[in-house]
């Protein structure tokens, strides 16, 4: 599994990731930086990616073509310091790898 951070969403957390033995990169890293949401989910559905956002735009293009999907983690957490979201995470990372085995769409509050 590799996920896909989205712009909303800090490099830290790609960084963080990656400390865990996770694939990750930041849109940033692959010069997506500028690029649509459209763009984005194109991608990370032909490179297999899930991505990491907090844009609803992903979790709609989800419900509307449901079967080209790529899985979506959708951060809920509101502004917060970057500590607090990798706090959230390392929490969460083992069951947040569960549920992404069956499930597209993944909250985290």
């Amino acid at each position: 599994m590799k996920f896909l951070v989205d712009n909303q969403l800090p490099i830290a957390l790609s960084r963080f990731l990656e400390t865990q033995q996770i694939q990750s990169c930041h849109v940033v890293d692959i010069q997506m930086d500028k690029a649509s949401d459209r763009e984005i989910w194109e991608y990370a559905k032909l490179h297999h990616y899930v991505i990491i956002s907090k844009d609803a735009d992903f979790v709609q293009f989800a419900h509307l073509m449901p079967d080209e999907a790529p899985a979506i983690v959708w951060v809920r957490l509101g502004n917060c310091r970057k500590t607090v979201l990798i706090d959230a995470f390392e929490k969460i990372l083992p069951d947040l790898i569960v549920h992404l085995t069956t499930q597209k769409i993944v909250e985290v509050w």
